[in-house]
């Protein structure tokens, strides 16, 4: 028979009761339109064949330890719910706070936006649907995710220019910004063996890491840009490893940006930087 308890159990391999019972409740809720309150009331007992198969698939693949969003092919943020498939990075609820009141507090219609490292697209689609009078600008380097983003694009009714460009390699330009944000890869080699197995087997790598050697390397590279390209009152966002607080800015400083506000995430970590010249 399946019940809660059951299906919550093909879960322990990877997550504790808690998020076990999320994560099925989650299942329910999104991929059979089925409340709590319809769970607890014997609405599985009562599934018919095809659901009863359709929901041994989605176990089967979370049970091998694929990651909900994934398996389900959305996630939300900003309480909206974006397409999210394995070539794009699955957005996190803390990044949320890039979009926020306090960090984009007093844009201008007319303003120009980059999101660099768009991924999902979540950022910038966010920025350009709560903000209907700017320009917004997002890139990848990778094809899979620039055709997720495309599609949310799409799907969500928002006006984002997407590019193919690569933050490493860009040439001299006349291009101006009045905000430029980025959520780029950032955690280093050496944190790969504490991380959960459901980021490191299914999420792509090249959105994710960086070299022990140069864990700045991105972020040495968005603020070079971000220093020539920003209007004389802009601002850059970042999201950022709490691990490298000091160097990060240290290294902006360098860069000319020299009024940086560390900002906390949910969970308490140093985790964004909001900076200007």
């Amino acid at each position: 028979m399946c019940t809660l308890s059951s299906l919550r159990a093909q879960l322990s391999d990877f997550y504790d009761d808690r998020e076990a019972q999320a994560i099925v409740f989650t299942v329910l809720e999104e991929g059979f339109n089925l409340s709590r309150a319809d769970v607890y009331s014997g609405a599985l007992e009562k599934m018919d064949g095809v659901q009863r198969q359709k929901l041994d698939n989605i176990m089967s693949r979370l049970s091998k330890g694929e990651p909900v969003q994934y398996v389900l092919g959305t996630a939300s943020f900003c309480d909206r719910t974006f397409i999210v498939k394995p070539g794009a990075l699955i957005p996190r609820p803390e990044t949320q706070w890039l979009c926020s009141e306090e960090a984009t507090d007093n844009i201008n219609d007319g303003a120009r936006i980059l999101d660099i490292g768009t991924g999902s697209g979540c950022i910038a689609i966010t920025m350009a649907l709560n903000n209907h009078k700017t320009y917004v600008e997002a890139w990848d380097i990778s094809d899979e995710a620039i055709k997720v983003a495309q599609e949310n694009n799409s799907k969500l009714g928002a006006n984002v220019t997407i590019r193919k460009r690569d933050i490493l390699k860009f040439d001299e330009t006349n291009e101006k910004w009045d905000i430029i944000v980025s959520n780029p890869p950032y955690i280093a080699m050496k944190e790969k063996a504490s991380m959960h197995t459901n980021v490191v087997d299914y999420e792509p790598h090249e959105a994710l890491f960086v070299s022990d050697d140069d864990p700045l390397l991105f972020y040495k590279a968005i603020a070079r840009y971000a220093a020539k390209t920003l209007d004389e009152n802009g601002r850059l966002l970042l999201e950022i490893n709490p691990l490298f607080v000091n160097e990060m800015t240290e290294m902006l400083q360098r860069e000319g940006f020299d009024r940086n506000e560390i900002i906390e995430d949910i969970f308490g970590k140093q985790r964004f930087i909001i900076c200007r010249k």
